[in-house]
């Protein structure tokens, strides 16, 4: 398999610097020639990195093969350019050399309006599959399948089966599972190109089938779906109709894509947003949804600020705690937000449940009595050497580890209630916590201080 250079953005300027020479000097084959140890999916990346209308060069020197594994995998701006500036002919055939679900997938990027005419291009035979597939809900099994899967019948001989798949290889996804039909194309079970390769070709190929092989329906979420391909190691997985008509399947190589999907959608949610909103909304209404919950957090940290000022006799007298209050809040705050990541990260894998939500509490707050410990411990070592009193040393060290613990309770528990509630919870957990924990923090901290002011001059 070809691979990217090690250095790809050495090869991004040597195309940059190629593609500032006018076009009636270009070559594309040369530019051809940069390109063609690559692998489609670094093309891609340089695509992306390249503004679009040199983004269009650089894809019109590639063959139409390498062209239709490209235009799957460019982001959807980049995407909508090359198909919008490039020959309708052209961009039919790559259509047609795509697999049925990933030009299903490309075509939904686009509105009814914009992908009817390039449904129109399509052969018959595949224009129907695409809008069959088109049909289903979006991040479901049934979006995501693909019909051209190897199919026999329970009474098929093992020679047959080998032949049919001779002769229909290049035709299917893959054929390293094969799926027996009955009556009415009713699900039997599969079995494996391994089980038929080292079998009597006289012998049934129901005598082979594995009738444990799971399956989806054509409504399963996406996410469900690469979750049972991964718990059964699976390459494929049926998707199945209600009365058990096999559909298609869903591969690896799918799932591998919504993985990715959701990791990056799990990472735009934790700075506050979710990646589908970051795609479709304007910069304003991003804006909008997100300011209702900034705007809580300054009335909260306003509370925080009240409390400061409630003490400023005590900061007046011992100018030294206005030092450590930064590193409390900052430390606090850090323990807030891992313990608000986790929680998010097992809502979304479902390795945390709402209602077991108690053991999720009690884990992140014995994690966060033992960092409070080691901290509180450490910090307020310093403080006390710092300040040549221990007592400075206690306010420090109880302060810190109660701000901490609030932090982790405030972390675990915000997620839960915001999603019990119907909201985003990395876009409610993070201010939250942190106001919190800051209110909580500085109130023990200078409280302290107050009742120990004798102690600390």
């Amino acid at each position: 398999m070809r691979m990217p250079p090690v250095d790809i953005h050495q090869t991004i300027d040597t195309i940059k610097h190629a593609l500032r020479r006018p076009y009636s000097k270009h070559s594309p084959a040369a530019l051809g020639a940069i390109l063609q140890e690559l692998h489609p999916s670094a093309i891609a990346f340089i695509l992306d990195e390249l503004d679009l209308p040199h983004a269009l060069r650089a894809f019109e020197a590639l063959p139409d093969e390498e062209a239709a594994e490209v235009l799957d995998e460019v982001s959807p701006t980049t995407n909508r350019y090359l198909i919008s500036n490039s020959p309708r002919d052209r961009i039919l055939r790559l259509l047609n050399i795509l697999p049925m679900d990933d030009a299903a997938e490309l075509l939904s990027e686009y509105g009814e309006e914009e992908s009817q005419p390039l449904l129109a291009t399509l052969a018959k035979s595949d224009s129907k599959q695409v809008h069959k597939l088109l049909a289903y809900p979006e991040r479901t099994a049934g979006r995501l399948m693909t019909t051209r899967f190897a199919r026999l019948s329970a009474k098929d001989t093992v020679s047959q089966a080998l032949d049919y798949l001779k002769t229909n290889a290049r035709e299917l996804e893959t054929i390293n599972v094969v799926y027996v039909l009955g009556a009415r194309e009713q699900f039997v079970g599969s079995c494996s190109i391994a089980d038929l390769l080292t079998a009597r070709p006289d012998i049934k190929v129901q005598s082979l089938i594995s009738e444990q092989t799971p399956s989806v329906s054509l409504d399963t979420n996406q996410k469900d779906v690469a979750q049972l391909i991964s718990q059964y190691d699976l390459l494929a997985i049926p998707v199945l109709e209600k009365s058990g008509r096999m559909m298609g399947i869903v591969t690896v190589d799918d799932v591998i894509d919504v993985l990715v999907e959701e990791f990056n959608e799990d990472i735009a949610r934790i700075v506050g947003t979710d990646a589908e909103e970051m795609d479709q909304r304007t910069p304003a209404q991003v804006a909008r949804m997100r300011l209702p919950w900034l705007l809580l957090t300054m009335l909260i940290e306003l509370v925080a600020g009240l409390v400061v000022s409630r003490f400023d006799r005590v900061l007046r007298q011992v100018i030294l705690l206005a030092s450590f209050m930064p590193v409390i809040s900052a430390i606090s705050g850090n323990v807030g937000l891992q313990a608000a990541a986790i929680v998010v990260r097992g809502l979304d894998t479902g390795h945390i449940s709402l209602v077991k939500w108690g053991r999720a509490v009690r884990k992140e707050l014995s994690a966060a009595f033992l960092l409070a410990l080691a901290c509180g411990v450490s910090l307020g070592t310093v403080g006390g050497i710092w300040s040549h009193h221990a007592p400075f040393g206690v306010v420090v060290g109880v302060s810190m580890c109660c701000s901490m613990l609030t932090a982790g309770l405030m972390g675990t528990i915000f997620p839960m209630l915001s999603k019990r509630l119907g909201f985003d919870p990395a876009a409610t957990a993070g201010p939250f916590e942190t106001s919190f924990q800051d209110v909580v923090g500085f109130s023990v901290f200078l409280g302290l201080a107050t009742l120990l002011v004798h102690w600390l001059k």
